[in-house]
């Protein structure tokens, strides 16, 4: 009887693991009306997303980052050192190092 469990259990997790591909590009990891920041390999941009058109994200109420502080806090706590409202934005996401959600309001001045 364990043994047929084991099996089971572990052709779910094969079955399962299959379904799961790595991001081709042909899928978007953000969602329209989420707030990110993201990294570029340049900058840091924070904002809502409004449109993804093809391979460019468009924010608004958008800053650019130029000083985060401590990361970490900045992703728990919603607090920067140092942003320039810009207002729209758009992002490349050929350019994107990462991203991460953002739960706190968005700045809206220059800081």
């Amino acid at each position: 009887m364990k043994t047929q469990l084991i099996e089971k259990l572990l052709e779910k997790l094969i079955h399962d693991k299959e379904k799961q591909k790595p991001w081709n590009g042909s899928e978007c990891p953000f969602a329209i009306g989420k707030s990110y920041l993201i990294r570029t390999v340049t900058y840091h941009a924070l904002g809502k997303v409004a449109r993804i058109c093809g391979n460019f994200i468009v924010l608004e109420d958008a800053c650019w980052v130029a000083d985060s502080g401590k990361f970490s806090k900045a992703i728990k706590d919603g607090e920067l050192n140092e942003v320039e409202f810009v207002g729209d934005s758009i992002v490349a996401m050929n350019a994107i190092a990462d991203a991460f959600p953002w739960v706190h309001k968005l700045p809206k001045e220059t800081k």
